[in-house]
């Protein structure tokens, strides 16, 4: 017992040290920096500058953004998993394949991919003047924001989603059919609430990095839309001011930790219900 324990603890050697080196030495010092001032004396006059005006329609707008990105992500997963789960399974693993495969792009290279076909004479407005229709301005617009962060983080949705809806047994959904349920009656009362564990890990996976994007923001903002995100960056890298940049690192962390603990209590919830 104690040779296994003692194996255990081994192995979790490195991860530890992984863990100690790169995420929590970084975080006592974003902490440290958003803590104190320029001189290194304690002061909460960091935080507080979240309350300006300018900080605060970047946060607003940040969630927003993110929560509209989120709500489309999971409309669009829930039809698509449930094709996929309908298929066979060879089929079934080639469609979600096709879904994966952006994940293994970089991300910087398809965020510009999309600069490319949203921009004033990119692929859209050509193809669209093919038939005579007006040119849309999408670059440079919250609308180009979102539909960046929809195709970047669209897998992290379909993936648990897929998942939890692959363990519930199809003879619950031809119950419910027996019984006399419409199809959107199944979906309400059956399928939701069997597969809320995965929608709602597809939820966290992507709001998180939705509300703290920079990149998607600045390609295809433009610079025009300044997210929560961008604020920061320009604080440390063109500002240099480290203890604003860090202390609204930490109104965001605030955020994360706010979301994983809503996903918690929700999932607790479910497997009470359950």
């Amino acid at each position: 017992m104690f040779r296994s324990i003692g194996m255990r603890n081994l192995f979790l050697a490195p991860f530890c040290l992984w863990a100690g080196i790169f995420i929590f030495v970084p975080l006592f010092f974003i902490i440290g920096y958003g803590l104190t001032d320029a001189d290194g004396n304690f002061t909460l006059a960091n935080l507080l500058m979240i309350f300006q005006s300018e900080f605060f329609r970047s946060l607003e707008m940040s969630i927003l953004l993110a929560a509209v990105s989120t709500i489309i992500c999971l409309i669009l997963a829930y039809p698509l998993c449930l094709i996929l789960v309908e298929r066979a399974k060879s089929a079934g693993l080639i469609i979600t394949l096709l879904f994966v495969l952006p994940l293994w792009m970089n991300s910087l290279l398809s965020t510009m991919a999309w600069q490319t076909i949203l921009e004033k004479n990119g692929i859209l407005n050509q193809f669209l003047r093919l038939f005579s229709i007006p040119d849309v301005a999408l670059i440079n617009t919250a609308t180009a924001i979102v539909i960046g962060m929809v195709y970047n983080y669209l897998p992290y949705m379909v993936l648990p989603l897929y998942v939890s809806l692959s363990k519930i047994d199809n003879s619950i959904f031809e119950a419910a059919r027996d019984l006399g349920a419409s199809a959107w009656q199944t979906f309400f009362k059956v399928t939701m609430p069997l597969s809320l564990p995965g929608a709602i890990s597809g939820i966290t996976m992507v709001f998180i990095p939705a509300l703290t994007t920079f990149a998607i923001s600045a390609l295809l903002g433009g610079g025009k839309l300044l997210l929560i995100g961008n604020v920061i960056e320009q604080e440390f890298t063109f500002e240099y001011d480290w203890n604003l940049g860090a202390a609204l690192s930490i109104v965001l962390m605030i955020f994360i930790v706010l979301n994983m603990a809503l996903t918690v209590f929700f999932e607790n919830s479910h497997e009470e219900q359950a």
